[in-house]
């Protein structure tokens, strides 16, 4: 099979790709010189799914973050995992619906590729790569590295996809032999982990820097930004050694970890080695080797993600851009991104699902609400407070969207807001958020069941009256699956593990906590308070906010709760709904910021509990997958 290259960023030299699609190409001939051995790698970035935009109505937010409007109901994965049925990934439509599994195979259209679908077909082309590098003879030594590298890199990326939703697997690091009986037995998560570190730190020591200041990028110059590079690398060989060191590879699936303390063990060894690569990583990022920086959050208005002026690297053009000529989001802060194909393909897919559809303003069949629980959690106070540790002067139950963290305001659409900036004769009811109990926009079947809605990964232009998502706005969204701000956290919580927020590791000099202070300093959040560092487990509490703020709808969170024993755990079982009135009828909403509006009767209610057991920290495989030989075995209770 002849892949083709990468669109959007990725591009090889023409000759490979001159053949036709059923020609017969030598082993001597696909693996002889880098530009044909560089287009057989690229078919393992291109079969990488893209979250949002995977069918026409996704859902990737699978932790106690998100619920679904009552229309949302069955197939949906997500409304299904609120049972606890985690087999619905796969069966009848849902499993169309998601970014994990689906009914098609690998291609040139966005509904084809899945985790699920895609991942023994990579490793597999990883391995006849690498079994075939002998045969790559017309090429420098870069690029024979390179090469490499990428191989070293696909596979552990592959197989540690995987791992993060279905625990230990077999790692498969050769072609098998034709006719080979399978009996590899499934490894422990610990053990995969480790096995996905040791090909990525492998791959760090082969990748260059910058690849446009590689001679091996020079022929596809200002068009490597999708390529794999060395601080990548790094930063998933930290987070591999970050799985091994987490509280269910060490201590495994279990209930009751909060009580028990579990929730905080980690292994050392493997929590020292990830703190050390990820502080490699962080040193490299800052001192300017990489292509990749924090973006910028300075902006003239950031209830419209409007940019302040001069911004080019806007912190909200990681997750959508809009008359940009369809470039990809992500900027230079995404490190690792698929290949997002099909402009405005988030018309389609996600853009309509997450504001009102009750009227038809949007135009999806449902709607993905944040929970309240989620938003009190993650977004605290401006000046550092978990809203629950507030003093009033900080928080205050009658203006509660006061003084929060700035990216509540970025994120979340909340009551007073105003959600359609253009004429709105036909919606008049609509143009500012009516969220309150009993407010217009709280119809549970289509509109929100929480009280908010969210706009961090598509703004709330995408709507019908100011078509954000139109064809000549050129909207596009995407998620990165890795991005600098993940760096900082994931380092932070490695030396959380080991000694508490004043650790250091590798390269930088910053602490755990002064890593935290970086992602504070960008938004204009106070640095973390001395009252959450006194000990490791009350700031590693810390360090897991962070991340939720940070990280809030990306895709994460069901894995983070997993990997620290938290699933099963209250209050991280609840979703709720924010319950409250208006308080001041001669609020002018069109006149008056709606975070200064007075409430009362402030309080949530709780939705849904989801009653889940230990079998539930792993997604079972299909019974097919578990029949193909004996030692492949099914995850414990499915």
């Amino acid at each position: 099979m002849l892949p083709v290259a990468l669109a959007a960023g990725l591009s090889s030299c023409s000759d490979y790709l001159d053949k036709e699609a059923d020609t017969s190409v030598s082993s001597e001939e696909a693996f002889g010189n880098f530009a044909n051995f560089q287009g057989f790698v690229e078919e393992l970035h291109l079969a990488i799914p893209t979250k949002t935009l995977c069918y026409w109505n996704t859902t990737f937010n699978w932790g106690e973050d998100e619920i679904l409007s009552t229309a949302g109901n069955s197939p949906y994965v997500t409304y299904n995992m609120d049972l606890g049925n985690f087999r619905a990934y796969y069966q009848n439509w849902g499993g169309n619906l998601t970014y994990l599994y689906g009914s098609t195979n690998r291609g040139n259209d966005r509904m084809q590729n899945h985790i699920v679908n895609s991942v023994w077909y990579c490793v597999r082309k990883s391995n006849l790569g690498l079994q075939n590098l002998n045969l790559l003879t017309t090429a420098t030594e870069e690029e024979k590295n390179t090469i490499h590298g990428e191989l070293l890199f696909y596979r552990a990326w592959w197989h540690e996809e995987m791992m993060i939703f279905f625990g230990g697997l077999p790692y498969q690091d050769k072609v098998p032999d034709a006719g080979a009986v399978l009996d590899d037995p499934r490894m422990t998560l610990q053990e995969t982990a480790l096995k996905c570190a040791e090909d990525f730190e492998a791959a760090a020591d082969l990748l260059p820097a910058d690849w446009d200041r590689a001679d091996v990028g020079s022929q596809t110059k200002t068009h490597n930004e999708l390529r794999i590079t060395k601080a990548t690398a790094l930063a998933y060989a930290g987070k591999a050694y970050l799985y091994a060191a987490s509280p269910l590879a060490e201590n495994g699936a279990q209930v009751g970890a909060s009580k028990n303390g579990n929730t905080y063990k980690y292994n050392q060894e493997y929590a020292e080695k990830a703190a050390k690569l990820l502080g490699d990583c962080i040193d490299m990022i800052e001192s300017g080797e990489t292509p990749y920086e924090l973006a910028s959050y300075e902006y003239e208005d950031i209830y419209d993600h409007k940019p302040a002026s001069g911004v080019t690297n806007s912190f909200s053009e990681i997750f959508w851009t809009q008359n940009k000529g369809w470039r990809q989001p992500g900027g230079k802060e995404a490190m690792m991104r698929g290949t997002a194909f099909g402009s405005n393909g988030a018309r389609w897919g996600e853009a309509t699902n997450w504001g009102p559809n009750k009227t038809g303003l949007c135009e999806g069949g449902f709607c993905c609400t944040p929970t309240a629980n989620y938003v009190n959690y993650a977004y605290g106070t401006a000046d550092g407070y978990r809203l629950e540790d507030a003093p009033e002067s900080s928080f205050d139950k009658t203006h509660p969207f006061r003084n929060r963290d700035t990216r509540f305001y970025h994120d979340i659409v909340f009551d007073g807001f105003e959600y359609i900036n253009g004429d709105t004769k036909d919606y008049a009811d609509y143009k500012y958020a009516s969220l309150y109990t009993g407010g217009i926009m709280r119809d549970e079947e289509k509109n929100s069941r929480t009280g908010y809605f969210c706009q961090k990964i598509f703004p709330h232009t995408c709507n019908k009256v100011d078509d954000a998502f139109g064809y000549s706005n050129s909207g596009e969204s995407y998620l990165p699956y890795m991005r600098v701000a993940d760096v900082y956290l994931m380092y932070a919580e490695a030396c959380a593990a080991i000694e508490g927020a004043n650790a250091q590791r590798g390269r930088t000099a910053k602490t755990a906590r002064e890593a935290i202070n970086v992602l504070r300093d960008r938004v204009g959040v106070a640095h973390v308070l001395d009252m959450y560092c006194g000990d490791k487990n009350t700031f590693m509490d810390e360090v897991r906010r962070e991340r939720a703020c940070e990280l809030a709808f990306e895709g994460f969170r069901f894995n983070d709760l997993a990997r620290w024993l938290l699933l099963t755990e209250y209050p991280y079982t609840i979703k709720t709904s924010q319950e409250f009135t208006r308080d001041d009828p001669d609020f002018d909403f069109a006149k008056k910021d709606p975070k200064d509006a007075k409430v009362a009767n402030w309080k949530e209610n709780v939705i849904l509990t989801r009653s889940y057991d230990a079998k539930h920290y792993f997604f079972p495989f299909r019974d097919e997958d578990v029949y193909i030989y004996e030692g492949f075995s099914q995850n414990p209770g499915w």
